[in-house]
């Protein structure tokens, strides 16, 4: 997909240049890298907001004609207001070398998980960890997203970042492939994973108690065991004073 914008110069620099061309419906930006110095520019914002929404438009090489003149670049950063959602505050983007490798965050599509298994017959969901993953590659390498098939995924099993299928050119960053983390899973449902843990609770065979309300049940009877005991022990030595009164009277 091949997303073109138009950028202009900026001569004016500085927080109040850069608010009051925020009033006017632009967004002020910069554009570096290469060999040529960085330099101010500004787009228009509805237009901007319009691109933002485009998943390409962060994961593709984008064609950017400043001064007239077409050259290719990634958005870098984006920096939004933080309480109106619809102003983008500055933009960055990075000019592309295609004889030099990039280093882009990529999305994931995930694709025939309402066929694996682990939920097809395993009843289970897929947990999405990762949506995104770092990759390098030439520019004219790069993907616009990367397929995550999970239609063998079984119940209780992962999906990790050496298993998905590059396209050619393109490789996970070191440090990913040596951590190899986990992108999705097929996970019990915690609401049934809970029931069965209830329904699973041990108890005793005759009263059906659990351990916890046996163990309290036999405290109270322990306690009056106890009490009749005590008693018929303090009432003993007043029998055998009456026996000895008796054979002394003898």
């Amino acid at each position: 997909m091949k997303i073109e914008f138009t950028a202009y110069p900026r001569t004016v620099e500085g927080t109040g240049a850069s608010r009051r061309l925020r009033r006017t419906g632009k967004v002020p930006g910069i554009v570096y890298g290469s060999t040529q110095k960085a330099e101010p520019i500004e787009v228009d914002g509805r237009a901007l907001l319009r691109h933002l929404k485009l998943e390409a438009f962060h994961a593709s090489i984008l064609d950017m004609t400043l001064d007239g003149k077409a050259e290719p670049v990634l958005l870098r950063d984006v920096q939004m207001h933080p309480f109106k959602a619809q102003q983008v505050l500055h933009v960055d983007f990075q000019r592309v070398d295609k004889n030099k490798k990039i280093h882009m965050k990529v999305p994931f599509h995930f694709v025939n998980q309402d066929i694996a298994p682990g939920v097809k017959v395993g009843g289970g969901v897929v947990n999405h960890i990762m949506n995104e993953v770092d990759i390098q590659c030439l520019p004219g390498d790069l993907p616009e997203f990367l397929e995550v098939d999970l239609g063998k995924l079984e119940l209780g099993r992962a999906f990790h970042v050496n298993d998905l299928a590059l396209p050619k050119g393109v490789e996970i960053i070191a440090r990913l492939k040596k951590e190899n983390p986990a992108v999705a899973l097929v996970q019990v449902p915690k609401v049934i994973a809970a029931e069965e843990e209830v329904a699973g609770a041990p108890v005793t065979e005759i009263t059906g108690q659990k351990p916890e309300e046996a163990a309290a049940a036999g405290g109270k009877d322990d306690k009056k065991e106890g009490g009749k005991k005590d008693s018929a022990d303090k009432k003993e030595p007043a029998a055998d004073k009456k026996d000895g009164d008796k054979k002394g009277g003898k």
